[in-house]
């Protein structure tokens, strides 16, 4: 496999010039190349983990013709008249189905120009009862979305010196825990205390599950943090954003490490986006890798146990503030005392 990196078209000022490049991962060769081919593609993941946390995936194997339905339907969602959603307006960040905007009213302290949807998708199918469509397209939607996540989990597992099946050994991923995601963003002109390239539609942050899957409707607003510079971050036709999340980051001790990402407003035309997030079992204490913590593919523990439900629910409850959820479970070292 070739390594590719894309060429970004002129994103909006501040952010990425356009030699700036995101890796491009061919699923297909992950899969079924031949030793060498995969041999690199291999060491071509375990870059893009190590150095960007971010990348996109190419012949994946999900049709686009799901991919437009599960955005239809939950386009359906939103038009909805609010009485039909009611229901699901109180939700708190650990039940099943929650419809919403911006990213948690009750702690936001700050209005981000976004409608969403959230459901449980896996070990069980949480959905509203309407729109009709909406439960069969998510179920299908999950199903193949988890299994081309569980894929790359596989690769990356190899990327890091172990065997394939480790980090889902670690993290019972037979029993992952999964969310489906349909965000709206309507146009918007920036505002007093919006971002320079525009209104905020979700601040910085890193998500709080493993891998995260990310398609959107043509209209770009993804930036995400590399080298200190927000860069925009625009896909190739078909392929999937991939953003490696908290959980990757403690599972591998530090070594891939959970990406920055924020959602940008444009300022003439809706960008919708959907979103497959697996994390571990939610019972599941997640932990660096014992062989990734000693030499000589480590030196020492980076993170302490944490159950993934206690961090999931402490990331959703409160604000988002940058990586703040997983300096919590981050080992402070001492720094080391020279005698003379």
């Amino acid at each position: 496999m070739h390594t590719q990196i894309m060429d970004m078209a002129s994103p909006p000022s501040g952010a990425s010039s356009e030699q700036d490049g995101i890796p491009v991962v061919d699923l297909a060769v992950l899969l079924n190349g031949d030793a060498g081919e995969r041999s690199q593609a291999i060491r071509h993941l375990g870059r893009a983990c190590q150095h960007w946390g971010f990348f996109m995936v190419t012949n994946h194997g999900v049709p686009e013709a799901l991919q437009s339905a599960m955005m239809d339907a939950c386009r359906e969602l939103f038009g909805l008249p609010p009485e039909e959603k009611a229901e699901f307006m109180d939700a708190g960040p650990m039940d099943p189905v929650r419809v919403g905007t911006g990213f948690n009213s009750a702690v936001d302290g700050a209005r981000y120009w976004r409608d969403y949807v959230k459901m449980f998708a896996h070990p069980e199918l949480h959905c509203p009862a309407k729109p009709d469509a909406l439960r069969g397209v998510a179920a299908e939607y999950a199903a193949r979305t988890r299994a081309l996540l569980l894929d790359l989990t596989a690769a990356i597992s190899e990327s890091l010196g172990l065997h394939a099946g480790r980090v889902a050994e670690r993290l019972d991923l037979g029993s992952c825990f999964q969310i489906l995601v349909g965000n709206h963003y309507p146009p918007c002109a920036a505002g007093p205390g919006d971002d320079d390239d525009g209104a905020v539609g979700l601040p910085a942050h890193s998500d709080h599950g493993l891998l995260t899957l990310l398609c959107q409707n043509g209209v770009d607003g993804l930036q995400v943090k590399h080298d200190g510079r927000w860069l925009l971050a625009k896909p190739i036709p078909g392929a999937f954003f991939v953003i490696a999340g908290d959980q990757l980051e403690i599972v591998s001790n530090g070594r891939y490490k959970g990406v920055l990402h924020r959602a940008l407003v444009d300022r003439e035309q809706a960008r919708m986006s959907c979103v497959s997030l697996i994390g571990p079992c939610l019972d599941a204490v997640v932990e660096p890798v014992p062989e990734l913590a000693v030499p000589p593919l480590g030196l020492g523990l980076e993170f302490r146990g944490v159950k993934y439900r206690d961090y999931m629910e402490h990331q959703q409850s409160n604000k988002l503030n940058d990586k703040g959820a997983l300096d919590l479970v981050r080992v402070q070292k001492r720094p080391a005392i020279l005698y003379t």
